[in-house]
């Protein structure tokens, strides 16, 4: 995959794709935990690099929902959206419902060319709703 995108091949990158595929939609704390389990003392700022790196070439894609840290995630180049409990903050993909995939048509385009929407819906995971009173 990281030659595939023209990016060297380096034990840290290695490690941090890894990661993300293993851990989908985790926080940079996470990631930067698994990492240091397969590799040992790898920087926060040599994750944040390859993070920035991947993400640039498509092959992780970053999400942050309101209120939330930044998190990653390795299923790219489907448009996909998310749902997110309100209570623990799990999140779940959300494949596109409506519309033409990618959930590209808008009520009212302003005269942009849409090429990526972003949707993420908002409720209670499934744990969180029956653990209400």
């Amino acid at each position: 995959m990281l030659r595939g995108a023209d990016l060297r091949v380096t034990r840290p990158r290695v490690a941090v794709l890894g990661a993300v595929h293993g851990l989908p939609h985790a926080d940079t704390d996470a990631i930067i935990g698994a990492v240091r389990a397969e590799e040992g003392d790898v920087s926060h700022q040599a994750v944040y690099d390859v993070l920035r790196a991947l993400t640039a070439v498509g092959l992780v894609r970053r999400i942050q929902p309101s209120g939330s840290v930044a998190r990653y995630e390795a299923r790219v180049g489907d448009n996909h959206h998310h749902v997110v409990c309100r209570t623990c903050g799990a999140i779940a993909d959300v494949d596109c419902a409506v519309g033409e995939v990618p959930c590209l048509t808008a009520a009212d385009d302003h005269g942009f060319v849409i090429d990526e929407a972003e949707v993420i819906y908002w409720g209670s995971c499934p744990d969180c709703s029956t653990a209400r009173p």
